[in-house]
């Protein structure tokens, strides 16, 4: 686990070096900031439209093989783009669609290297494994930014791209020497045996189809999502959150330079305030052992009320006390329903499952900025944050409350059969599936003295 997070570390850092880098790029050969969001974009669209079947092949192939291809195929994209950089043969619609490979290749890798990290550490530990999971792609973030300054400014944006393709390769290298903890729960469990009739009408014991006969497409794994209550509260509960109450970038970079009347720098304050929030909410959320869906709305809901308190700052120094508090709990939120969503589902399933995760987490986070764009012009900073939160709150609340309703209907019900209650109809009349049968009277004869037992079988069949 180690080695593994070492690798991670150095390939989170070359991953933003490259976004860096790609920005810079884009800008510089077309000059529009437009350009540079549909490369994102671009990169982002076959997550959208591939994503189930990236997790299917992740439920079929072999876990690190398939892990160790991807990284080695992000690695040569990385090295040819930046060849095609130091030629000067790079155009835009060519890194176009090299962005969209890179993303092509990532709905593969993605669910790959995630459920690669969760194999190493027992099942109990993988809360924590999550969690710095989370640690490392914050530092690598920070560290590739910051990077990809230095390196951009001394050798240009090729040497970002080369250096991005090393890191891949750091992690291909890593993958042969891991193996897996003998107490991951990597294997599925005994499939339960039924019997069946042979050819010559004999029952005998047959195993049930194994997963894999179960099925491994996309379709399977779309199926099981939706008949998971637990996994489409999770995927409510985030899609509301990430939409309405995450996009900080955006919502108090527009609160801070307008209403508080700061300046950029003091947006770059809160901006450190709430990386080392998330840090530290990271860390908090490694000494997680058994998160539920429940927990992930608690936690969302309290940071809806703190972004509530944020939209009503009258100052910015209130701004920065409660800033801290909604980056922690943003990242022990986060931490908490991503272990939800890799344990839940039996082993066979969870390629496909992130998956499924994959496609929705897309769509929302394509559709969230323009949503909330819209928002803030309607209501302004301030309003988009009190309006965002009283709707996450709300929501989860709500649902909380029917959810508490049906299992309090669910728990009578027993009890109410048990005592004999029975359901009355529109009529106000008992069904007459359940009335009970008319007795029928008992002849004469059966009690006449001397009858014999002869009728006896015959009397007691009339009464």
């Amino acid at each position: 686990m180690r080695w593994w997070s070492a690798a991670n570390l150095v390939s989170n850092a070359g991953t933003w070096m490259q976004l860096t880098a790609q920005n810079l790029l884009v800008l510089h050969l077309t000059g529009s900031a437009a350009a540079t969001g549909l490369s994102l974009s671009a990169q982002a669209a076959p997550g959208l439209l591939l994503g189930l079947l990236g997790g299917a092949a992740v439920d079929a192939w072999p876990r690190r093989l398939t892990a160790s291809v991807s990284q080695a195929l992000l690695a040569l994209v990385g090295f040819l783009t930046a060849g095609l950089v130091v030629t000067g043969h790079l155009t835009v619609p060519i890194l176009m669609v090299l962005a969209a490979v890179t993303g092509l290749i990532a709905t593969v890798d993605a669910p790959a290297c995630a459920l690669l990290g969760n194999d190493l550490v027992p099942t109990k530990d993988v809360p924590s494994s999550i969690a710095l999971g989370s640690v490392v792609s914050g530092a690598g973030r920070v560290g590739g930014t910051a990077l990809a300054g230095v390196v951009v400014g001394l050798w240009g944006p090729g040497a970002a791209y080369a250096a991005n393709g090393v890191s891949f390769l750091a992690v291909a290298a890593v993958i042969p020497f891991l193996r897996p903890h003998p107490e991951a729960g990597q294997a599925p469990a005994a499939a339960p045996r039924r019997r069946r009739r042979t050819a010559d009408g004999s029952r005998q014991d047959a195993a049930a189809a194994s997963p894999a006969r179960q099925g491994t497409g996309a379709r399977e794994g779309i199926g099981f999502f939706l008949r998971r209550p637990r996994l489409m509260a999770l995927a409510g509960i985030t899609a509301l959150s990430s939409v309405f109450g995450r996009n900080y970038g955006l919502t108090l970079a527009v609160l801070v330079t307008g209403p508080l009347g700061g300046a950029a720098g003091a947006f770059g304050t809160v901006s450190s305030v709430l990386a080392v929030g998330g840090v530290a909410g990271a860390v908090l959320a490694g000494r997680l052992r058994s998160p539920s869906v429940r927990l992930v709305g608690a936690l969302a809901a309290s940071g809806a009320v703190l972004q509530i308190a944020a939209g009503l700052s009258p100052a910015l120094w209130v701004l920065l006390l409660l800033v801290a508090p909604m980056a922690v709990v943003e990242s022990v939120s986060d931490t908490a329903g991503t272990t939800v969503l890799q344990t839940d589902p039996p082993p066979h399933m969870r390629g496909r499952v992130l998956g499924v995760w994959r496609t929705a987490s897309t769509g929302w986070s394509l559709v969230g900025p323009p949503l909330l764009g819209l928002l803030m012009q309607t209501a302004g900073a301030r309003g988009a944050l009190v309006i965002g939160g009283v709707l996450i709150a709300g929501a989860i609340g709500t649902g909380a409350l029917l959810r508490d309703r049906r299992a309090r209907r669910a728990r009578r019900a027993p009890a109410e059969r048990a005592a004999g209650v029975l359901p009355v109809t529109i009529s106000g009349t008992v069904p007459a599936a359940r009335r009970p049968a008319p007795s029928r009277p008992v002849p004469a004869d059966c009690t006449a003295p001397g009858h014999g037992e002869l009728c006896a079988a015959g009397c007691a069949a009339a009464a």
